[in-house]
């Protein structure tokens, strides 16, 4: 396997995958990194368990449990992972938060430590169990900080319950100009990888059974510094087999292209416009290449987003949090205490 990084993306050559071509080059500004497209030959990662060092808290949200972390107290802030992640995702953050509020971290349905009922996993599923659950907290004045799928969830759960939530924070979050995609075409060699994942027992092969989305995407989303064993095997240790993978293949299922799936794609819109319109404060990570939130999408939210401050990290894929974790911590507290600040102004 070879990796080249130049301006314009990412140029990977491997062998004998029939997934992808034999050398492609893959732009930020599509969806799908140029980690998906690495070698098969690469080993599991260790069966070492990474310590985790919070003790999660269940809730039974119609009829099955969700765990989540709650640490500190005050004003609540919740924070919301996507695919192939969990709650574990944001360990090295929430110190940062939870010395003067309120941490909440859930699993979503199907991943981490939450239940995994026999489901379809799709968008409406997701949305039904943590939006169930977000509600059960009663949450007023709360902020959300959001990444990847947790971003479509958590803009939907702010936009149809602007009562609840206050501000929001993201990062490699499903934004416009570039979500929903317009057409698989579009995509140009990301388009390949999208194809097969949507093909009926090809899917299944890639995801299920070879696993690729931890072992490969994950593990090496940042190529200068890829995951360790003792993390990657922390994140791997909720999917011990074939079907418990089900959950990540149908949310790589669930990417609106081409307005498929419907749902999400009027979701998409509708959450588009939102954060666009609203008032409420916004910060947005970034990082270059990134993956969902290439340099385009930055500029475009500064000149368009209503009250929103941007902080750049520095090179990174899609999962910033694995490298950058002290500067985001860094970056939300001071950003939360001045919106605190202004809070107390205003009620002056």
């Amino acid at each position: 396997m070879h990796f080249k990084v130049e301006s314009a993306g990412i140029k990977m050559t491997f062998s004998n995958s029939k997934y992808f071509k034999f050398t492609t080059w893959l732009n930020p500004y599509k969806w799908v990194a140029s980690t998906f497209a690495v070698s098969f030959s690469l080993l599991l990662a260790s069966s070492a368990m990474a310590d985790t060092p919070y003790e999660k808290q269940y809730k039974t949200i119609l009829g099955q449990k969700m765990a989540y972390i709650d640490e500190g107290q005050g004003r609540p802030v919740v924070f919301l992972h996507g695919n192939p992640t969990s709650s574990y995702l944001w360990r090295n953050i929430i110190p940062y938060v939870s010395k003067n509020y309120r941490a909440i971290a859930p699993d979503l349905m199907g991943m981490g430590d939450s239940a995994k009922p026999d489901l379809k996993y799709n968008y409406n599923d997701q949305a039904k169990y943590l939006h169930g659950f977000l509600d059960s907290l009663n949450l007023k004045d709360a902020i959300l900080v959001v990444h990847d799928w947790g971003s479509a969830l958590g803009f939907h759960y702010a936009r149809t319950r602007s009562e609840r939530i206050s501000a929001i924070a993201f990062m490699e979050a499903t934004l416009p100009p570039y979500f929903p995609m317009p057409s698989l075409e579009a995509m140009g060699p990301s388009a390949d990888f999208l194809k097969n994942v949507r093909t009926q027992g090809v899917g299944e092969e890639m995801i299920m059974k070879n696993n690729i989305l931890i072992d490969q995407f994950l593990r090496y989303s940042n190529q200068e510094k890829p995951m360790s064993d003792n993390v990657i095997a922390q994140y791997n240790r909720y999917y011990s087999n074939e079907k418990s993978r089900q959950p990540l293949l149908q949310w790589l299922r669930e990417i609106p292209i081409g307005g498929q799936p419907a749902n999400v794609h009027e979701i998409g819109l509708k959450n588009n416009q939102w954060i666009i319109e609203s008032e409420i404060p916004k910060l947005l990570f970034y990082v270059t290449p990134g993956v969902l939130v290439p340099e385009a999408t930055v500029k475009y939210m500064e000149d368009n987003a209503k009250n929103i401050k941007t902080i750049g990290l520095g090179p990174a894929g899609h999962f910033m949090q694995e490298v950058y974790a002290d500067e985001i911590g860094k970056g939300l507290a001071e950003w939360l205490q001045s919106i605190n600040s202004k809070k107390l102004l205003t009620n002056n």
